[in-house]
């Protein structure tokens, strides 16, 4: 911030009762480097941690700041407020997350419509888990239609649906801490380019980070360094629910170096998401598949992920529905699972693909189920699997055995310690016939070479 060309907004406080006129005025520049406001001024009184609603002043410096083109500082404490509507042009700046706005509720908290240029620095926001108005916004803090936004450094909190949602929103968020909320933490739609680095989001019902968009099409969100934990699904269902980063018809967007654990259902989730890229993430205990491109996406590239415990590693699917091309490719994933109170979907492998694949170069160990399961049925076409090593797995490899189904080749694998064979035909998960590595099966469309059993 430069105060020798911006003005500024001082909005004054004491930490006790006492009220300090706040200043939204420009600031000239004066010799040695010192200020002076103008003559025109307006003073508006804010008074920190005494119980008073106080989103009249606020809402008058917002107004008169974005007019003016001055960013408004708040000191430390605790201002009590209601549906607070952002500029284009507003920055709102805090004191390190010392000054916290709290949600003493009505229809809203704080929503922006075409604020391009937004800026919030150094806040809290609590919501205090009070209703707000869905028709509003769904979220705490819901942002529109709004270019060039940047959020850093804020705490988000307490909830009632999702913590930040924005709606055709471009910019960055980054370093911004969002827990206890009992929806989503981070909900964006239909994006205009975002940068969503360095977060850190705990303690959500349903979803941890959503990038979403009303159709198919392409999104370019960068979903980068984040910490993701504890996230409940309470909504139930099937996979809508319990994820710590879900991708939904938004293309070409890259998951890269979060941090991810102790989800319900899966670490990161791409749904139709064509050309979603899955790379060098850390997931650990995961209650279902812990890397996931599924539904109607073309390509997909999962590659160099830690998973440690989780029902699945990594589930490439869906061919039923258009789902196709991916490349797995140098991830660790160990300590699986089955879910045996399931009546069905039991899991334990370590990776599935279906069509147009490339699975190469992981490190699978301790699969309950298999080490890598080729196709499903039918569903199954033009898939390699080259250079991987699997320990300790019931089954290394298994390969769909329905002759309706493509080809695959299988090569130069390493299978050490599994049980019930190291490369299986199978039906729907049973598996039949003889091990591939010892004898040969009766389809030609497996090509099992130069695979090592021990």
């Amino acid at each position: 911030m430069n105060v020798d060309r911006r003005s500024l907004i001082g909005v004054g406080l004491g930490l006790g009762a006492a009220a300090t006129a706040v200043r939204a005025a420009e600031i000239k520049p004066a010799r040695h480097g010192s200020i002076t406001p103008n003559a025109s001024e307006f003073s508006v009184d804010l008074v920190a941690n005494d119980g008073r609603d106080q989103t009249t002043a606020l809402q008058a410096a917002i107004d008169t700041a974005a007019e003016k083109d001055v960013p408004i500082v708040l000191p430390p404490g605790k201002f009590i407020v209601s549906d607070l509507r952002l500029r284009a042009g507003t920055r709102l700046i805090g004191m390190a997350r010392a000054t916290t706005l709290f949600y003493s509720g009505g229809a809203a908290f704080l929503t922006a419509d075409k604020a391009d240029g937004l800026v919030l620095d150094g806040l809290t926001f609590d919501g205090a888990y009070k209703v707000f108005d869905a028709g509003r916004g769904d979220g705490l803090i819901t942002l529109g239609n709004s270019k060039n936004i940047h959020l850093t450094n804020l705490g988000i909190r307490n909830s009632v649906g999702i913590g930040l949602s924005l709606v055709e929103c471009g910019g960055r968020i980054e370093y911004v801490s969002i827990s206890n909320v009992l929806d989503a933490g981070l909900k964006s739609l239909d994006s205009l380019g975002l940068d969503i680095i360095g977060n850190t989001i705990t303690e959500c019902a349903n979803n941890g980070i959503l990038v979403w968009r009303s159709k198919q099409e392409e999104d370019g969100s960068v979903v980068s360094g984040n910490r993701i934990s504890k996230i409940r699904n309470a909504a139930g269902g099937t996979g809508e629910y319990g994820n710590g980063i879900n991708v939904f018809r938004a293309g070409s967007v890259l998951v890269s170096a979060n941090r991810i654990c102790d989800c319900s259902y899966t670490a990161v989730r791409g749904n139709a998401a064509s050309n979603i890229q899955i790379v060098g993430n850390s997931c650990e205990r995961l209650g279902e598949v812990a890397l996931y491109a599924e539904f109607g996406f073309q390509g997909a590239l999962i590659a160099n992920n830690i998973v440690d415990t989780a029902a699945s590693g990594i589930s490439v699917t869906n061919f039923n529905d258009g789902g196709r091309l991916a490349v797995v490719q140098g991830n660790l994933i160990r300590n699986l699972f089955r879910r045996e109170q399931e009546p069905e979907d039991k899991r334990g492998e370590g990776i599935g693909v279906e069509a147009d694949a490339v699975v190469i170069g992981n490190t699978i160990e301790n699969a309950p189920t298999v080490g890598i399961q080729i196709g499903w049925g039918s569903y199954m076409r033009d898939v390699a699997v080259t250079g991987n090593v699997i320990r300790q797995a019931r089954v290394g490899i298994s390969v769909t055995n329905a002759p309706d189904s493509g080809k695959c080749l299988i090569a130069n694998n390493l299978i050490s310690g599994a049980k019930d064979g190291a490369i299986r035909e199978m039906n729907l998960g049973v598996m039949t016939g003889p091990d591939l590595v010892r004898e040969t099966g009766a389809s030609d469309r497996i090509q099992a070479t130069a695979n090592v059993a021990i």
